[in-house]
């Protein structure tokens, strides 16, 4: 999908934000928060992000934000300090449309060129398939299964982990285009 823009995200996409959250929170597995955040909460995370020296990004097609993702650090301690983790998340109607892939791929550009080495993927529920798929089209293998470990609408929830490697083979550029 072209004419989707993808730019860093701004304080006044918050609500655009929070609103597309909100029914991945309510009725999705993707991911394990029960209570969407408000506004505010959310507000407070995209600052933590930008604070952090890391980035978020937005979709946005004809003016309207249509979707979010961002890269963090993958824990606090040092030694994670080469390892981004993802999040991503599209407005219900934009699944399929192409969004995903070209948000996805400059979040993972994005990344490299600020000095993580690996990504990691920590996607709520094996029985995602979107996501599976996206994060594997973007270059991602599995790398483990967590069995069980959430608990959301009455029943167990795995967590899937899959991983790309960021960092060039010695003398070759990355390549961050979808095997597509």
């Amino acid at each position: 999908m072209n004419s989707v823009l993808v730019r860093d995200a701004r304080t006044e996409d918050i609500p655009r934000i929070a609103g597309i959250y909100r029914p991945h929170v309510l009725t999705g597995t993707a991911t394990f928060e029960e209570v969407p955040p408000d506004e505010d909460e959310m507000a407070r995370r995209l600052a933590a992000v930008r604070d952090s020296g890391h980035f978020w990004l937005c979709a946005e097609l004809e003016g309207i934000v249509v979707g979010y993702a961002y890269a963090t650090q993958h824990k606090a301690r040092s030694a994670y300090r080469f390892t981004a983790e993802d999040s991503i998340y599209l407005a219900p109607e934009m699944r399929g449309k192409g969004v995903g892939t070209r948000l996805f791929s400059e979040l993972v550009m994005r990344a490299a060129v600020t000095g993580f080495r690996e990504m990691l993927a920590v996607i709520g529920d094996s029985e995602n398939a979107g996501s599976i798929a996206l994060h594997r089209k973007l270059g991602f293998r599995h790398v483990g299964i967590a069995r069980g470990i959430g608990w959301k609408f009455g029943r167990p929830v795995d967590v899937v982990y899959m991983q790309r490697s960021l960092a060039a083979p010695e003398g070759r550029a990355a390549d961050f285009r979808s095997s597509e």
